[in-house]
């Protein structure tokens, strides 16, 4: 029993965390260049594929050493995500596309590993005083993980679905999705860098960094 509550609800907090604005931002911007729902899916899912990837490794290794991770560390992490952001919005309002497939194609995996990244830190912090058998962690970890891939792949879904119904009727509808969801990726990175630099206080002699 202790099992498949511990399973059911780091699934559902996976699945929540994936609702995070950043994620979801993110994953618009990507989205808005597809004009198929099934790739839509399968590009949450990739995001949340990166995204666990990234969880298991450095979350696993924060568990099993006890590695402790300060402010300063901690805050750059999230500025990764910022900076990535700022990228995404700027190659939609740009119309840049990688010149290969491969490279187009690890774009969502990409995304989510330096989501991972910023993520899995407060992940493990939150589990790690705990959840003393590392077994558990590492399950607490895997479950999560896959509610991160369960629900990215809906949330494009979602997202995905109703936007190519409307392109189907309205030629121009993709174009202004993709400068809007540019111009909202830029902004909004551009608010986390603010928020992260100067108000978290990254760039001062005193930051403050909770991990959610």
């Amino acid at each position: 029993m202790s099992l498949l509550f511990t399973f059911i609800t780091s699934l559902l907090l996976g699945m929540r965390h994936a609702t995070d604005p950043d994620h979801v931002v993110a994953v618009t911007t990507i989205v808005s260049r597809e004009r198929s729902v099934v790739k839509a899916a399968g590009i949450g899912a990739v995001w949340g594929l990166g995204h666990t990837i990234t969880l298991l490794v450095v979350g696993g290794a924060i568990i099993a050493f006890k590695i402790g991770l300060d402010a300063r560390l901690g805050l750059s992490l999230e500025l990764c995500v910022a900076a990535m952001l700022i990228v995404l919005g700027v190659l939609n309002l740009f119309n840049v596309r990688a010149n290969t497939r491969g490279l187009n194609g690890s774009r969502p995996f990409l995304v989510g590993v330096v989501h991972g990244l910023a993520g899995s830190a407060g992940a493990a912090l939150l589990i790690v005083p705990l959840i003393d058998d590392p077994r558990w962690a590492a399950l607490y970890l895997l479950t999560f993980g896959l509610g991160t891939v369960v629900g990215m792949a809906l949330i494009t879904l979602s997202i995905a679905f109703p936007t190519l119904l409307a392109a189907a009727h309205l030629p121009s509808f993709q174009r202004t999705l993709r400068l809007a969801s540019g111009s909202v990726s830029l902004v909004f990175g551009l608010y986390l860098a603010h928020k992260i630099g100067f108000t978290q206080g990254l760039f001062t002699s005193e930051p403050q960094w909770t991990p959610e």
